[in-house]
């Protein structure tokens, strides 16, 4: 299934990616390099953001610093402090963290805010000092699937276990979570008045058959990382040679794998029916071109059961309903 996104592959994200960070090796300082550098999920600049969004701008150092630590990794992988059921998201936030901290930003991580019966409010993701001011920043890492039919146009982008969609999602953050600051019950945890708060929102967009229509007016980044979808019976129409099936912290970044981890179209039909035979969520799969040590990603799309569809659609009726 040739993906019609990026119709030039050595134009694509992932030709970008491995350009210019592909001598790192660690795949966490990856991840961390994909964070602060990739482009943002939504635009910035866009008007109906009323500038809630945060934007990373590019340091001329970056690339130096990621460099010497993944020479030296060790600081982050104690600073994530990793366990077999880390969330992703959790991840991404600690990754983040260590990046705030490093580079003397980071005031407070992670900060709940409970009222006087100490019910949860909500939470601070990142406190970060901005020169002599205190900035709030919240913080997300998002897949999302577009889900189209004639009763959904131009569409929805679902998460791939149906748990949300991204209008909601990007409401919740904008509307609710960032208003946290303004909570009496948040006050005794500021050292200083905020002076603003913001979102930073990284992740993936993925479309069927890697179609992507014109969505002009829906404040996405013109160049934000994306990939295909398609349900068990389409894998059949995929061309590419060799493939991995990507565990959930290796997500972030475009993959670098040992060759011996490689399936061929054979090996992945395979691995895809182990999968489903347990599994009734979406799994994250990526293309590959060996090189003469590791396997590079040249794409990614999810492969979501065949009924996926239907219960999107059915997921789509019920949240709009609760809205």
């Amino acid at each position: 299934m040739p993906s019609r996104s990026d119709p030039d592959p050595e134009r694509s994200f992932q030709a970008r990616f491995h350009h210019r960070w592909n001598h790192l090796q660690d795949r966490h300082v990856r991840a961390l390099a994909w964070l602060l550098c990739s482009p943002d999920l939504l635009d910035w600049r866009a008007p109906q953001w009323q500038g809630k969004i945060a934007h990373l701008a590019p340091e001329p150092e970056i690339a130096d610093w990621l460099t010497a630590l993944d020479r030296a990794p060790q600081s982050l992988h104690a600073y994530l402090e990793l366990h077999p059921r880390t969330r992703l998201g959790r991840y991404a936030e600690k990754l983040m963290a260590f990046y705030f901290h490093q580079r003397g930003m980071l005031v407070a991580h992670s900060v709940q805010v409970q009222d006087d019966r100490h019910t949860t409010i909500g939470e601070f993701d990142f406190l970060l000092r901005d020169g002599t001011a205190l900035a709030h920043w919240e913080f997300a890492t998002k897949f999302y699937l577009l889900q189209t039919s004639a009763e959904h146009a131009p569409g929805y982008f679902m998460g791939p276990s149906l748990a949300d969609m991204l209008n909601t999602k990007v409401r919740k953050i904008l509307e609710r979570q960032l208003a946290l600051g303004r909570h009496p019950a948040a006050q005794s945890h500021l050292p200083q008045a905020l002076a603003g708060a913001q979102a930073l929102i990284k992740g993936w967009l993925f479309y069927h058959a890697g179609l992507v229509p014109e969505m002009p007016s829906a404040g996405l980044s013109m160049d934000h990382c994306r990939g295909f979808w398609c349900t068990l019976e389409e894998t059949d129409e995929l061309t590419e040679e060799q493939y991995v099936l990507l565990p959930r912290l290796d997500w972030l970044a475009p993959a670098r794998v040992p060759l011996a981890d490689c399936l061929d179209r054979s090996g992945l039909q395979q691995a895809l029916m182990a999968y489903f035979r347990i599994n009734s969520t979406p799994v994250l799969v990526a293309q590959l071109n060996p090189q003469c040590d590791a396997a590079l990603e040249t794409a990614r799309g999810f492969v979501v059961p065949n009924d996926w569809q239907r219960r999107a659609h059915e997921r789509i009726a019920t949240l709009e309903h609760s809205d």
